[in-house]
């Protein structure tokens, strides 16, 4: 049995962050440093595939040294192929998980209060004073660990009850072209040149590196996800039909599934354990991001933690952005908007930083009664007047929330 004050489960985003804000040296000075039991899946079907992570930040963040790129222009270009471009508040940065586990596992390794443990987590259960947690581990041999508090960061067995949910999927190609096709000062955040759902929305993600290297990314916001096929297919379309790269090698890929839900996300599940990240709500639900929310998450749980207050996760979205996303999830799910031709009039009738501001959950009330007098009033006035009468349901997590495909190694000429 090991103990420590803190036991975090799981070594993705969510658990590296927690465990680095609780232990970081400029904490350390302000209350109490607790120790921490940081619990990290073995290489395996369990551990977070790897992934990109994007967000708004000014510059000096605490992993610029990390980023891939960033930007500071942005375009979005509609199905007639017009573009809106403008210049970003604060930057667009683009961060690898393999790059932020890296430097985030040598940092928490240096330090004598945190301890890494290599295993798979069966249980987790409140007991007198704090909770325990077991498992097994590399080896298969059991283990038990105990904290005064215990955060999972590891996704739910099944979503929470929403009136809507649906599903934003993905397939990203790292590519390197022959010739130049990209402008490394502009990230495409929305390219709606794509076969559209009949409910939903599709479009083209392309981040530039250089002006031979992209991530290009077809996405969904849909009710159902598509096969690897179905993916492939619509990528391979886009980059010899739609936006002709010319010769290229696929270096990497990403695939991913991410909720995109009304439903609340329980923010405790004992008396002593609480769910962090993502678990607790930190995606945005009509956007999907996630890392800007789940860093200032743990930053308040850790600040709890050193004054010795109850750490309950904080409601990382408003309530007033949480009712506004409710509202655009269920338009989009009933077809009362279509999702290309809103996306398109949202970034062409608004100034561009009101509608970042939106996206990123810092827009204020004057700036979102703005945004609303330039979206169908009517179909979302429909859509507000519908929430109160929609049921609630259960649903199962989908397919690749759990395990989405990690980056490929090999290089494939195309």
């Amino acid at each position: 049995m090991k103990e420590a004050d803190i036991v975090v489960i799981g070594a993705g985003a969510a658990g590296l962050s927690l465990a680095w804000q609780l232990t970081r040296p400029r904490a350390a000075a302000h209350g109490h440093h607790p120790s921490v039991l940081l619990v990290e899946p073995p290489p395996g079907p369990v551990r977070t595939p790897a992934r990109t992570w994007c967000f708004w930040e000014e510059p000096g963040g605490d992993w610029d040294e990390l980023l891939t790129a960033s930007w500071q222009r942005l375009l979005i270009r509609g199905r007639d192929g017009r573009s809106t471009t403008g210049d970003c508040p604060v930057p667009y940065k683009m961060l690898r998980s393999e790059d932020y586990t890296r430097a985030l596992g040598e940092r928490l390794r240096a330090c004598p209060d945190v301890e890494l443990v290599a295993g798979t987590v069966a249980t987790v259960h409140d007991t007198p004073h704090g909770a325990r947690v077991t498992g097994v581990d590399e080896q298969g041999e059991p283990f038990a660990l105990r904290g005064r508090w215990v955060f999972d960061s590891r996704p739910p067995r099944r979503l929470p009850p929403a009136r809507t949910t649906l599903l934003q999927h993905f397939r990203g190609w790292f590519v390197r072209t022959e010739s130049d096709c990209f402008d490394p000062a502009v990230a495409e955040l929305m390219d709606m040149r794509t076969q559209q759902p009949r409910r939903g929305l599709s479009f083209a993600y392309v981040l530039p590196m250089s002006a031979r290297e992209a991530l290009v990314e077809y996405t969904e916001f849909s009710e159902t996800v598509l096969d690897r096929a179905g993916y492939e297919a619509a990528l391979r379309h886009y980059t010899s039909s739609t936006r002709p790269l010319g010769p290229f090698t696929v270096t990497a890929t990403e695939q991913g599934v991410i909720p995109m839900t009304d439903g609340r996300f329980p923010r405790r599940t004992g008396d002593s354990v609480f769910p962090v990240g993502a678990a607790a709500g930190a995606t945005r639900p009509s956007t999907g991001y996630t890392f800007t929310a789940l860093q200032r998450q743990t930053a308040a749980i850790a600040q709890a933690v050193r004054a010795g207050r109850t750490p309950l996760p904080p409601r990382p979205h408003s309530r007033r952005h949480r009712a506004m996303d409710a509202v655009l999830l269920r338009a989009l799910a009933t077809g009362g908007v279509e999702g290309a031709p809103f996306f398109e009039d949202l970034f062409r009738r608004n100034p561009l930083p009101r509608v970042l501001h939106f996206l990123d959950g810092r827009s204020t009330l004057r700036e979102e009664w703005n945004l609303g007098l330039r979206t169908p009033v009517g179909a979302m006035l429909a859509s507000l007047i519908s929430l109160p009468t929609v049921p609630s349901r259960a649903a199962a997590p989908p397919p690749g929330y759990t395990s989405a495909r990690p980056a490929a190694a090999q290089e494939v000429k195309v």
